[in-house]
């Protein structure tokens, strides 16, 4: 087979390969008019390890917590390694409270930043976010994509 033909066989291959799955298809959130793309943390091991042991997190990217119920939060920075703005929103998406410039941790034990009010989802940003855009409470945040099972 010419090397040409094995290469446009293997590209359209890969192609295919990089298609997300129905239940796997990238979510992403807008607020403000902004638009991030959004890793989930849709269950209790993810919400768990959230952003920790990551050194960057692009302007435009940020993590989606989805929890199965509404109920106060509170959201902690341990082995966090980059600033965060969170933002805790109810279950009809209205932004209720907002940490911003959350430090990443260096005591033990690490302080617990929470919600003013009950929050079902909770997005994290790179710091500075909230106040570049103009955030408020009671912006609402839409979500375009599957959430999948959340448990």
């Amino acid at each position: 087979m010419p090397r040409f033909l094995l290469a446009a066989a293997l590209l359209a291959l890969g192609g295919n390969a990089c298609a997300y799955p129905a239940d796997t298809a990238p979510v992403s959130v807008t607020l403000r008019g902004h638009h991030y793309s959004v890793e989930l943390a849709t269950n209790e091991a993810a919400r768990e390890h959230g952003l920790m042991m990551r050194t960057s997190l692009a302007a435009d990217h940020g993590m989606l917590f989805v929890f199965p119920d509404t109920a106060p939060r509170g959201f902690w920075m341990k082995n966090t390694l980059i600033p965060l703005d969170i933002l805790y929103f109810d279950a009809e998406r209205k932004l209720v409270s907002a940490q911003v410039d959350v430090q990443p941790c260096k005591a033990d034990p690490c302080p617990v930043y929470p919600s003013a009010g009950p929050a079902r989802y909770v997005l994290e940003l790179s710091a500075g976010t909230a106040a570049r855009i103009g955030v408020r409470n009671g912006d609402t945040l839409a979500i375009e994509g599957r959430l999948g099972t959340v448990d």
